[in-house]
């Protein structure tokens, strides 16, 4: 009968450290997919393979352009809800959500796409 206890209470120790270890996880995850709230809904979209990406990287890099403008990153290609984001921002500039490409920055009011557009306006 102890053996029976004692396998019944290592159970339910094992399912409560399995439950909360995934509500931690869940929720770190959650965390990770929000933007923050302090970019004032400034919003830079990107991907990693995209060497237009790279050039408005090195230009905010060497600029200093997040001392300037608080704004998130968001990766696309492996986070589908940033690619749904995308085109709900796309869709109230009245873009063509089927031909949408990044460099993709969204001002908080109006889209700007590629790097020279999105660069001409961390310039100014």
């Amino acid at each position: 009968m102890n053996k029976n206890k004692s396998a019944l209470s290592a159970v339910i120790v094992l399912l409560v450290l399995i439950a909360v270890a995934s509500i931690f996880i869940f929720k770190r995850q959650s965390e990770n997919n929000q933007v923050p709230a302090d970019n004032n809904g400034m919003i830079l979209f990107y991907s990693l393979s995209c060497p237009h990406c790279q050039n408005v990287e090195k230009y905010i890099q060497e600029n200093n352009v997040k001392d300037k403008y608080s704004f998130s990153q968001l990766e696309i290609s492996a986070d589908r809800k940033n690619s749904e984001m995308l085109v709900a921002k796309a869709e109230i500039c009245g873009l063509d959500t089927g031909s949408l490409g990044v460099p993709f920055l969204w001002t908080g009011e109006k889209c700007l796409l590629g790097d020279t557009d999105i660069i001409d306006f961390f310039s100014k």
